[in-house]
């Protein structure tokens, strides 16, 4: 960063002595225009305390998160339960003896945790504890004991599934494609067929938003046919995805209403237990969702326009879905002719985005503004056009 800045060596160790705030306020504000969470930074301002820049209460998260990556170095930060942090600070210290199955269940518990915080306070505040949990898993999992390592190598295969889903949504393919990657690989290392199939299918919803149909076909084809041993919903959502791959070909709609009949099917006969080796959140407003992008890539936006509103209207949605699909409805409207609509669906959307810094929603509303660039002139077009300004 200091050479894109064009920072000598001699500034930069002005930097690192905590001498130069002008230069360190410079660097911040280049972090956050390259979306690093700035909690991760070794840098702050001058009287500005950690405190301050940690919104929603979720300070304790990120100095966990910072004590995992410091390898429990330091003192134990403030947590409901000590003991339990005590425990995992003996496992990173000594993971061959102490690394058990309550502190594989500790970490399970704190992935939890940032997977709710991804859904009402969006990636950026899910992603310093989460990366923090993975980077802790690869860096003692080679030490535990056998019976604990299969546990650990799958925990790490979900943790890294889901930072690889965070990433989609900072709109960075490449890291989100990486973590896949190290998702899958840990998985394969845990035995778990089922995890290898259903990041195949997020990978192929991917490339859905990156428009490669030839990569989305292929690999819901291969998470159809594999033998992953999916769980029936997480299998119905795979035989949605091929629906959409059918839609964006511009199969017949005959075809692509096939495939959305059999995931319904399989959705509505698919048993809700806890003991399946993965939980799928498909459920039938998911499935309505889905279907609604499948509608609008079939040039049928009207009927998309509709399941992406019964949806939104049932209050199910989490803050930052909320925005997300608020966006899809809107590019539906668009492309109904629309327009008045379209923006003022999409105006919300905006604000959403920027309250949970969801990236993917920002680029679906600027398809929304290119798909109304001939009604640019309507004022609600152009108060779009103006919310969308720096």
């Amino acid at each position: 960063m200091a050479n894109w800045l064009g920072l000598t060596q001699a500034q930069l160790s002005r930097i690192e002595k905590g001498a130069a705030p002008d230069q360190i306020s410079k660097l911040i504000r280049w972090a956050e225009i390259l979306d690093v969470p700035r909690e991760l930074l070794w840098f702050e301002l001058p009287g500005i305390q950690n405190e301050g820049v940690v919104p929603g209460g979720l300070h304790d998260a990120v100095a966990l998160a910072r004590w995992l990556i410091a390898d429990g170095a330091g003192p134990l930060p403030s947590s409901r339960c000590p003991d339990d942090l005590q425990q995992v600070g003996q496992a990173l210290a000594d993971a061959h003896r102490y690394f058990d199955g309550n502190v594989v269940e500790f970490f399970r518990q704190q992935l939890a945790r940032c997977k709710a915080a991804d859904g009402s306070l969006g990636p950026s505040e899910a992603l310093p504890l989460t990366l923090a949990l993975i980077g802790a898993i690869r860096q003692h999992v080679r030490d535990v004991r056998p019976t604990i390592r299969q546990q650990l190598l799958a925990l790490g295969a979900d943790g890294a599934e889901f930072a690889g889903s965070l990433y989609r949504d900072l709109h960075d393919p490449v890291t989100a494609t990486f973590l896949y990657d190290r998702s899958m690989e840990w998985a394969q290392a845990a035995g778990s067929l089922p995890m290898q199939g259903y990041v195949l299918l997020k990978k192929s919803q991917m490339a859905y938003e990156t428009g490669d149909i030839g990569t989305l076909r292929a690999l819901a084809r291969a998470a159809d046919e594999g033998p992953w041993q999916l769980p029936a919903r997480i299998k119905a959502e795979v035989v949605q995805q091929e629906a959409l791959g059918r839609a964006m070909l511009g199969e017949p709609f005959t075809a692509v209403k096939h495939k959305l009949d059999v995931a319904e099917q399989m959705l509505s006969t698919a048993a809700v237990t806890t003991g399946e080796p993965l939980i799928s959140y498909f459920d039938q407003d998911t499935f309505r969702l889905r279907a609604a992008v499948c509608h609008t890539e079939a040039g049928r936006p009207q009927i998309a326009a509709q399941l992406f509103g019964q949806v939104l209207t049932s209050g199910s949605l989490s803050r930052r879905d909320t925005g997300f699909f608020g966006a899809r409805q809107a590019k539906a409207l668009a492309l109904s002719g629309e327009p008045d609509e379209a923006a003022r669906v999409a105006v919300r959307s905006v604000g959403v985005a920027r309250e949970t810094r969801s990236e993917r929603t920002i680029n679906v509303v600027v398809e929304v503004v290119r798909a109304l660039d001939c009604w640019r002139h309507r004022s609600m077009v152009r108060q779009l056009s103006d919310v969308l300004q720096p």
